[in-house]
């Protein structure tokens, strides 16, 4: 019988997920973790062949731990599930090295289908999510290159997100466990690759993106 375990900050939305994997009679749920460290730690010691990760953990990145869980050579299978849309983190998920990416909001019809194509080792994607990506190997990134979603690294994303959310330098590097001077980098970054004027300028562009894109 597959095992599975649940990644996810929100403990009302682990149970909510694992009574509905309880009612497939071949799939089993064998562990859940709510941070970045003890989901590493239960993947290596349960050596689950699936985990179901959310993007927003409670200390760090779903994105950070699944990088980690690659270098680590592991064979338990990841599918994503996150309250962003796919357009933002899936092909980012997918080379972190995610098999699929579903969204929180479709998830209640689909989420067994994902589970089951993921363990057997399909990638799981949205169609429209699926279209996007073929059309971006047939047709290339540059249309797309000043989306922040494309243009930026994971952490610079991350950055941009919190500055949206209208989080300061300082509070900024404690959420995601950096030095303030590390942070700033990030901001000449983004002001950078987003050809933005100043930093009043990256702020409103930052705060604009969080509204399109909220949760």
């Amino acid at each position: 019988m597959p095992r599975i375990v649940i990644i996810d900050d929100h403990p009302s939305t682990r149970e909510g997920l694992i009574s509905r994997i309880d009612l497939e009679a071949d799939l089993q749920v064998c562990g859940q973790a709510d941070d970045v460290n003890d989901a590493l730690e239960l993947i290596r010691r349960q050596q689950p062949d699936l985990a179901v990760i959310d993007l927003s953990l409670k200390t760090g990145s779903g994105i950070d731990l699944i990088r980690m869980l690659k270098a680590d050579k592991l064979k338990t299978h990841v599918l994503v599930w996150s309250m962003y849309e796919d357009t933002l983190y899936a092909e980012r998920a997918l080379r972190a090295g995610a098999m699929g990416y579903i969204n929180k909001v479709n998830a209640t019809d689909a989420i067994v289908d994902a589970i089951r194509a993921v363990l057997k080792g399909d990638v799981y994607l949205s169609p429209e999510m699926s279209a996007k990506v073929l059309h971006r190997v047939v047709h290339g990134k540059d249309m797309l290159r000043k989306i922040p979603s494309e243009a930026l690294s994971d952490r610079e994303l991350q950055t941009f997100e919190l500055i949206g959310r209208g989080m300061k330098t300082a509070d900024i590097a404690s959420s995601m466990q950096l030095s303030p001077k590390t942070i700033e980098t990030y901001r000449s970054r983004i002001k950078e690759k987003l050809e933005l004027d100043d930093m009043a300028a990256l702020a409103r562009e930052a705060v604009h993106w969080v509204i399109e894109n909220r949760e």
